[in-house]
């Protein structure tokens, strides 16, 4: 019988907590319960009290309450939780976990998920799963999110499906969890679509020849965020970042982002890496909704009903060429740079409508100003859907695996 761990503050909570646990028995699991309360008490029985998550944030839990508010508190309740959580993780005495709440509960569920491995099953129901206060690299890259609709206070009918099918959902996670038998390195590839980027067509292929596996990431937002929660948790050989226009997204004020560390993880955690510019051609918006002010009364382009985007200036793209060459030489690992002369996607082919011949050349000159040794530094004169980019990557990693730079 599995095992699941049911997070939530029982002193305002215990309703729907109990009635959680009674679903998660009907499904023939054994239901865990955590109490992150502060103030309250349960009024029902729980397997880890407030003081026990307390005692894991190396704190008693009148010294929580002590913090004087409740925003410290409850990053102080996290702490507890999420090493307390870890801790039944790696001993093998929880199968899975599911969280609940508000903003106070999905800020504290956030911590306690973010560290815990890939593909161990984690459920976060929560009143605003969804919404643009999460920040997307918080999100861990299998998490499963299920809007809480009608249950801020209380047990209703509405409520109680959402609650119903959130333990349905850890319960058939845990059921059916996906047991990887791969013993393959794993290299991830960031891409967008192929009507903009197809370099992966070719390289997939390739690297399985060459005995790896490759996972490849939708840079939308949500897309590097996930890649780079994988290198943290060091599941990844190699990196091949070729799609960056989280990046501009991000500090031309475009919500479509991975947040501001995007593109420093790899480096940081010593991960090879090359890198190239591919989607910095423009910057993405919601169709559904204003552009980001910058970018008012320009020509935006609907690739769907929900993304939209518009062409970046000459000045914009060396603005771009300054941020990613400054994030890329703190990297503590092998990196490359590869600069396609000939255009960063199909849009940016001459000829196409996100073509700029000098926006191109302000990237590569600001860009070839700032990448210095030990950055190696490469370029070809097409476009970073040709032949040739693929060709010259492959020339990078292979020489990598063959130095034992990639295992």
């Amino acid at each position: 019988m599995n095992n699941i761990l049911i997070i939530g503050t029982v002193d305002t909570k215990s309703d729907e907590i109990n009635y959680m646990k009674n679903c998660i028995i009907d499904l023939k699991c054994n239901p865990i319960l955590m109490d992150v309360s502060v103030l309250g008490d349960p009024q029902i029985k729980v397997d880890f009290t407030k003081h026990d998550v307390a005692k894991f944030a190396d704190m008693t839990n009148q010294q929580i309450i002590d913090l004087g508010n409740e925003n410290d508190a409850m990053i102080a309740s996290a702490k507890g939780a999420k090493k307390l959580t870890k801790k039944l993780c790696e001993e093998k005495k929880i199968d899975g976990v599911i969280a609940l709440g508000g903003t106070m509960g999905t800020d504290l569920a956030l911590d306690v998920f973010y560290d815990l491995p890939l593909g161990f099953p984690k459920c976060l129901l929560s009143t605003i799963a969804g919404s643009p206060l999460i920040e997307p690299e918080r999100l861990p890259s299998d998490i499963i999110t299920i809007l809480w609709a009608g249950g801020l206070y209380g047990l209703n009918s509405i409520c109680k499906s959402s609650l119903s099918q959130a333990c349905g959902a850890i319960v058939g996670a845990t059921k059916s969890l996906y047991k990887n038998l791969n013993k393959k390195p794993i290299v991830a590839i960031t891409s967008l679509g192929t009507s903009a980027l197809k370099y992966i067509i070719t390289l997939l292929p390739e690297l399985e020849k060459r005995g790896f596996e490759a996972a490849v990431f939708h840079t939308t937002g949500m897309g590097g965020s996930a890649m780079e929660s994988l290198i943290k948790q060091g599941k990844i050989a190699a990196v091949m970042d070729f799609s960056l226009v989280e990046i501009s997204n991000f500090y031309f004020g475009s919500e479509v982002n991975s947040g501001e560390l995007r593109l420093e993880v790899a480096g940081k955690y010593k991960i090879p890496q090359i890198v190239a510019p591919g989607g910095l051609t423009v910057v993405d918006a919601k169709t559904w909704s204003n552009p980001p002010k910058n970018f008012e009364g320009r020509d935006f382009r609907p690739h769907n009903r929900l993304i939209t985007c518009a062409a970046l200036t000459p000045s914009e793209r060396k603005e771009a060429a300054t941020i990613i060459g400054n994030k890329l030489i703190k990297s503590q690992g092998p990196t490359a740079f590869v600069m396609p002369h000939g255009g960063f996607d199909d849009w940016d082919r001459e000829g196409e409508w996100a073509f700029d011949r000098e926006a191109i050349n302000s990237f590569y000159n600001e860009i070839k100003s700032i990448l210095k040794d030990p950055i190696k530094f490469y370029e070809i004169k097409q476009n970073i859907n040709d032949p040739e980019f693929t060709d010259i990557v492959l020339s990078i990693f292979d020489e990598w695996v063959q130095n034992g730079i990639i295992k």
